[in-house]
Formats: structure tokens, sequence, C-alpha cells
């Protein structure tokens, strides 16, 4: 792979993980009970995240991790994908 694809390559995958990294921290901060602060709103908040899993807050941990991975892999896919159907023309 050339330099310049590397790159571009390496930008797609690292702004797809930023992307679902902070819609996974935003759902956790949207989620968290209103009027509580520190611990108690991080709590909730992935208790909230994992509910949508049918858990609690492991499974929202587990969801936090699992977002920047889908979102670099997506991201990583649609590069591969518009690669593929560029070299076609």
């Amino acid at each position: 792979m050339p330099k310049k694809e590397k790159i571009i390559c390496n930008t797609v995958i690292t702004t797809g993980a930023v992307v679902g990294g902070s819609a996974a921290m935003g759902g956790v901060f949207v989620g968290g009970a209103v009027g509580t602060a520190g611990a108690a709103a991080l709590t909730s908040g992935l208790a909230a995240v994992g509910a949508v899993v049918g858990g609690g807050m492991v499974a929202g941990m587990a969801v936090l991790t699992v977002a920047p991975i889908a979102g670099a892999a997506l991201t990583y896919g649609i590069f591969k994908l518009y690669k593929k159907l560029s070299l076609k023309k």
C-alpha cells in the first residue's frame, strides 16, 4: 500500500473510532439521571446504555468498548468499498 493511501486509510479508521466513541459517551451522558453528579451520573448512564442490550452497567461498559471498534470497522469497510468501486471506473 502506498504511503499516501496508508495515511488516508489510518485517518479514516481513526475518524470512525472517534465518532463511535463520542456517540457512545454521549449516550452515557444523555442516559444519566437528571440532577445527579459524578459517579451517580456515570452509573445511571452506563445502566441506561446497558439496558438497550438487556443488561446493566457491565453491559453498558461492553457497549462503550464495542462502539469505537465498530465505528472504525465500518469506516474502513466504506473506504475499501469506495476504493474498489473507484478502480472499476
